[in-house]
């Protein structure tokens, strides 16, 4: 029968998306697993594989075309003995003639987020394996649900947050509210005149950086703590780590440790011993979180997007410095998945590397506070009576205050201060 393939939600709130390349055309075969399109998202450009076999009969959507919405229909695919007479019928009639001898394998309703198109949602499961997120995973053990009884809305059938959270609560989550759009002030009405600008059109990425922080900074009630931390002996414990890692093929080191890397493992630590603030908001409860799920910030050419090192308190700088750099280029190259930035309890913000001395983030929901990290700079500083020379790095803490009190808010820097100022701590 032909098989329709449909726009499919790659993540629980997603609604449209752009159709951004065509890796087949009129004509070719396509087998299980092979990719057939990038799609792009609010977040990044993902591959959608196929699931089915067959011959793609007609191309509906083209290249480039921005808010394809989820589940409208994008091409259709024909089987052996079917022809593009068959297709054309379904293009134009969004189903088969009133009497073919095969009908059209029927869309699947919307539940709690839009289904993906049947002919690129691979079953759940695999090998006896079931395809689910770490975070969903770990809320499934929490909350004591058998995965294996919930049916997957991510990529491919995968079993994200959301599905859990169904299954827990009997509804999904809800997506983040978007508040009652400004009017938008013409060029004229700002007084600017023709031929004095050029107008950037907004992708998808930024859409949600507005709709998601302007939500945020109005209606997340932000505080903010600042403190000083001199990374001399951290900046010394970094070249020697550096030095001395083992070489891999061609002699490159096999890893190479940064300052951010200390400043996630210092910040999981410190979240360890701080709970309160490894915290997240949900209406008439505190959510406090098991593990320190630590989002970073990566700046990419549309936006910025924040993956997560799952589990940060874990692991060892080493393993979070190959981790941070692998989900850092897949940032770049807009290849994350929703697994891989969907979630975490708390985000850090570094712009040491620009140079800036310090500055104040936008918490990111449902996280309840995120660090801003400034520049290392030699400062003067008072040291036992004494003016002497130290590297000072300025971080800056914005909490939510409906969560995270000002005396919890300073403890956590107290501990974030103590390991990053002495990082053998961090050993201990």
């Amino acid at each position: 029968m032909p098989i329709q393939i449909l726009m499919p939600a790659l993540s629980p709130t997603m609604e449209e998306g752009t159709l951004a390349k065509w890796h087949v055309k009129e004509g070719d075969a396509v087998a299980p697993g092979d990719v057939i399109a990038e799609i792009e998202t609010d977040k990044a450009t993902m591959e959608v594989e196929a699931v089915d076999e067959g011959t793609v009969g007609k191309i509906l959507v083209g290249e480039g075309t921005e808010g394809v919405k989820v589940n409208e229909l994008i091409a259709v695919l024909l089987e052996d003995g079917e022809d593009k007479a068959v297709a054309e019928s379904v293009a134009k009639n969004g189903g088969p003639d009133p009497a073919p001898a095969q009908p059209v394998q029927p869309v699947q309703p919307a539940k709690s987020a839009p289904a993906p198109s049947s002919a690129l949602q691979a079953a759940p499961k695999g090998n006896g394996r079931i395809k689910a997120s770490p975070l969903a995973k770990r809320l499934a053990a929490q909350a004591g649900i058998d995965l294996g009884a919930l049916a997957g809305s991510g990529p491919g059938g995968r079993i994200v947050k959301v599905d859990v959270e169904a299954a827990g609560k009997g509804a999904a989550r809800a997506p983040l509210e978007a508040p009652a759009p400004t009017p938008a002030q013409t060029p004229g009405q700002m007084g600017l005149e023709p031929g004095s600008y050029e107008e950037v059109p907004l992708n998808n990425i930024r859409k949600t950086i507005a709709q998601r922080l302007t939500v945020a900074k109005r209606d997340v009630p932000h505080y903010y703590l600042t403190i000083d931390c001199e990374i001399d002996k951290l900046l010394r414990s970094r070249r020697d780590l550096n030095e001395t890692a083992p070489k891999g093929e061609g002699g490159k080191p096999a890893y190479k440790i940064s300052v951010n890397d200390f400043v996630i493992k210092a910040s999981a630590l410190a979240l360890r011993l701080s709970p309160g603030v490894n915290a997240s908001w949900a209406g008439d409860k505190i959510l406090l979180h098991h593990h320190a799920d630590i989002a970073m910030a990566v700046a990419i050419p549309d936006g910025l997007i924040t993956p997560i090192i799952w589990e940060a308190d874990e692991k060892g700088l080493a393993e979070i410095s190959k981790e941070a750099a692998a989900l850092a280029q897949k940032a770049k190259d807009r290849k994350l998945m929703p697994e891989d930035y969907q979630g975490g309890s708390f985000s850090v913000s570094n712009l040491g590397m620009f140079g800036i001395k310090n500055f104040t983030g936008v918490i990111n929901p449902p996280h309840a506070a995120i660090l801003a990290v400034g520049a290392g700079e030699q400062r003067p500083i008072v040291r036992n009576g004494a003016l002497a020379v130290a590297t000072v790095m300025t971080v800056t803490l914005s909490c939510d205050h409906r969560v995270v009190d000002g005396a919890m808010g300073a403890e956590f820097l107290g501990h974030f201060k103590r390991f990053i100022e002495d990082p053998v701590t961090m050993l201990l």
